[in-house]
């Protein structure tokens, strides 16, 4: 063969190569495009190498949370301990040679090629019998390449599964939050309730109920879970089938919050803990019954004047059993008015920096005191909305207001 006849014989053989690889890449692309699932997807990989490269031996590791599954496997020795290969390539972050000083387990491969997502691996590829001679360079360079599409195809594939599953949650856990806050509170003939709400994000961690004692005592509640997000309206939600559960059982407060509090450290481990305040209202005899779990304190009006109900008790979940507990009593007067909320409302800033205050929610529970129980609790909210301006809110704001009335 003539000089010319080869080199012209050597161009064609690259080329049909090029060829090859560009349908594979095409192939591949179109597979991925269509959404195929990641089984046809490791095929057409395997396929491609086995049969087109001829690579001898194959093993194709994916990541799958914080472990390594091996989803390809081609012409490898049964006896090699596959669960141990992962801890010898990890530490590879680049293309890598074996070399005789590596592990006896990696002396069946010849090259590891990692594929990284920003700075997180996420596939290992080892393989072995690449083509010799001047082609090799490139065989392992093209081989690379589909590696890393493969392997970002499944990796983006794994992200939306985990990204649709959480959507899912955040979707069930809006549906939780709901039902936290009720539609509409009660009123009677001699009082009205009201209540507003703001969420943090999504979902958030506060609560607020009512439950009808008897036809004259009405008991309702406010409280906020360490925390935000899924976790803290999930708790939430058990924390108000227990509330609604042993509110039956347990009329006293004191027995009702010790009760309460056992029952959130068998579920939480002293892990998460609520601020609680819960109050009953006996209208016909004019007296409000209260237990402040370490929430903040609601301010009641009465007589011109703003007391605090600050805590009784220690928060709820946090101990084992409550150090101390105390039940308040107040007498209802016409016009008393109370106002409880969670932290949220005092964690706003203005764009000043400037916190809403307690002391100016007593203001304007003073200049707005004539409101019914439901329009006041709107027009704090609107209020502190204004307030704010267009700062973020850094936590849930929920608000709640009683209000009695003799007339």
């Amino acid at each position: 063969m003539s000089r010319e006849q080869a080199i012209l014989t050597k161009m064609q053989n690259e080329l049909s190569l090029k060829q090859l690889q560009i349908t594979s890449l095409l192939n591949i692309t179109q597979a991925i495009n269509e959404n195929l699932p990641q089984e046809e997807l490791f095929n057409m990989y395997k396929s491609f190498l086995t049969w087109e490269l001829s690579i001898e031996r194959l093993i194709l590791y994916v990541r799958d949370g914080d472990s390594w599954q091996m989803v390809i496997s081609h012409n490898v020795d049964p006896v090699i301990d596959l669960e141990k290969l992962p801890q010898l390539f990890i530490k590879y972050n680049r293309l890598h040679t074996i070399k005789k000083e590596d592990h006896k387990l990696l002396q069946a491969f010849e090259f590891i090629i990692p594929v990284f997502h920003k700075t997180d691996p996420i596939a290992y590829s080892l393989i072995s019998g690449v083509k010799k001679g001047d082609d090799i360079f490139n065989n392992i360079q093209f081989i690379t390449s589909i590696t890393n599409i493969v392997a970002v195809a499944i990796e983006n594939k794994r992200l939306v599964r985990r990204q649709i599953v959480q959507e899912k949650e955040w979707e069930l856990a809006k549906d939780v939050t709901k039902m936290l806050i009720p539609d509409q509170m009660p009123c009677g003939k001699n009082f009205s309730m009201g209540n507003a709400y703001r969420p943090y994000y999504k979902v958030g961690g506060d609560y607020i109920d009512y439950i009808w004692f008897t036809e004259n005592k009405i008991c309702f509640c406010i409280a906020d879970v360490s925390g935000k997000g899924i976790a803290a309206a999930m708790i939430m939600a058990n924390f108000q089938a227990l509330l609604q559960n042993l509110g039956q059982q347990y009329k006293d407060l004191e027995t009702l919050v010790m009760v309460l509090n056992q029952a959130v450290m068998r579920i939480t481990k002293g892990e998460k803990y609520l601020t609680f305040f819960i109050a009953v209202a006996d209208i016909q005899k004019k007296l409000l019954y209260y237990v402040n779990a370490g929430h903040i304190p609601p301010l009641l009006y009465q007589n011109g004047k703003i007391i605090e109900l600050k805590a009784t008790t220690t928060i709820i979940g946090h101990f084992e059993q409550l150090p101390e507990i105390k039940e308040g009593i107040i007498n209802l007067e016409n016009g008393t008015t109370l106002v409880a909320f969670t932290d949220g409302l005092t964690d706003l800033k203005n764009k000043s920096g400037v916190n809403f205050s307690e002391g100016m929610l007593k203001t304007y529970i003073l200049e707005h005191k004539e409101l019914e129980a439901n329009d006041m609790c709107n027009s704090i909210m609107n209020n502190i909305m204004e307030f704010k301006g267009n700062e973020e809110i850094p936590d849930d704001i929920a608000i709640m207001t009683f209000k009695f009335s003799e007339s």
